[in-house]
């Protein structure tokens, strides 16, 4: 959790102007998912067999999408950062000939932007695991309405309720797990000098 300075007894509001490292450090990261997005657009469909036997279990994997919309934020702790990273993933991610096309665009602004709230909230002054796991399992109520209204519209009630809580169950894992074990490998590495703790 990240210091809250006290000035004059109030507690100051965090900085929120970006940095020429903040956007860089973001748009590094939406790139370099929207490759992971890509290649796990390709995997997606190849698991089919995989989960032939309980096709809402593969809902389990869905928060790889999800990661850049808790990872940049809590790395950048600047407003805006989970729709910029997510819509720069999406949009990599449609460049390289995702099979949702422009959709990817649509998807990933309501992920970024579902996140995005979870941390407003905060004020973008509490970075702790449960706030990193709200953010990821309101990143996938996002994905999985979208999903529903757009691709499975048909689905069974009971089958929907059983991709949402996979996909909650995958955000909490994959999303906050991740974000937690990718920042604090990358700030042993040395690359996140200057950012916040």
């Amino acid at each position: 959790m990240t210091t809250i300075h006290q000035a004059g007894g109030a507690a100051s509001l965090p900085d929120t102007r970006w940095r020429t490292r903040d956007i860089v450090v973001a748009a590094v990261i939406g790139v370099a998912f929207g490759v992971v997005f890509w290649a796990w657009g390709l995997a997606w469909a190849a698991l089919d067999p995989v989960f032939a036997f309980a096709p809402p279990a593969k809902d389990l994997l869905y928060a790889v999408w999800l990661v850049p919309a808790v990872l940049a934020p809590y790395i950048i702790r600047k407003p805006g950062a989970a729709v910029f990273a997510e819509m720069v993933a999406a949009g990599v991610s449609a460049l390289l000939g995702s099979q949702w096309g422009v959709d990817t665009l649509l998807s990933g602004f309501l992920q970024g932007a579902a996140a995005e709230l979870v941390f407003a909230f905060t004020l973008y002054r509490v970075w702790t695991f449960p706030v990193l796991a709200t953010a990821g399992v309101a990143s996938a109520l996002a994905a999985w309405l979208h999903d529903w209204v757009l691709y499975y519209p048909e689905v069974d009630l009971t089958v929907q309720l059983v991709r949402g809580v996979a996909m909650a169950i995958s955000a909490a894992v994959i999303v906050a797990g991740g974000t937690v074990f990718l920042t604090h490998s990358l700030r042993r590495s040395g690359v996140l000098e200057g950012f916040p703790d």
